[in-house]
């Protein structure tokens, strides 16, 4: 199992450093924090595990991986309610608390790997949905992932990524 290590210098200039090579990721627009909470826009602090892959299979192929691998539908979604007995867990649509649907429009989702926070076990308010996934357009941060351009995250899950220790500034 590899381990990548992501860091800032001034905030979300994010880099994340793995098998001696260093590459350029975007974080949340509120930066590292110790103490998320949902919907602070930051990206959590601490070892983060790869739990598991979706990927948009009417777009891109799927990705070579150590990780169990399903292809996304309309009907997937992961709820961010923090009321919800179904908190920062994935869900079936509809679902009728609060969630994120993760068949989205945009791209963001083609690839979409389920990192390990607040998950085992979950506590309500503490964020939810954080994914490593790709960029957003035009660079903008994210809401507290982390997103990597799409040959990178293909060459890291090949290579056997396994947990990303996140460091705040």
């Amino acid at each position: 199992m590899i381990r990548a290590i992501l860091q800032t210098n001034t905030g979300l200039d994010a880099q994340l450093h793995c098998m001696r090579e260093i590459f350029p990721a975007i974080i949340g627009a509120g930066g590292i924090k110790n103490r998320k909470m949902e919907g602070d826009h930051a990206t959590p602090s601490g070892i983060l595990p790869l739990r598991r892959v979706f990927y948009r299979a009417d777009r891109v192929a799927s990705p070579v991986c150590h990780l169990p691998v399903e292809p996304l539908s309309p009907l997937d979604g992961w709820c961010d309610d923090p009321r919800h007995t179904d908190y920062n867990r994935y869900v079936a649509l509809p679902h009728p608390a609060r969630h994120e649907r993760l068949w989205r429009e945009d791209h963001v989702y083609d690839i979409l790997v389920v990192l390990g926070y607040n998950d085992d076990p979950v506590h309500s308010g503490a964020g939810s949905a954080i994914f490593l996934h790709l960029p957003p357009a035009g660079g903008r941060p994210t809401e507290g992932c982390i997103a990597l351009p799409e040959p990178v995250l293909r060459h890291l899950l090949a290579a056997g990524l396994g947990e990303i220790d996140v460091r705040p500034v």
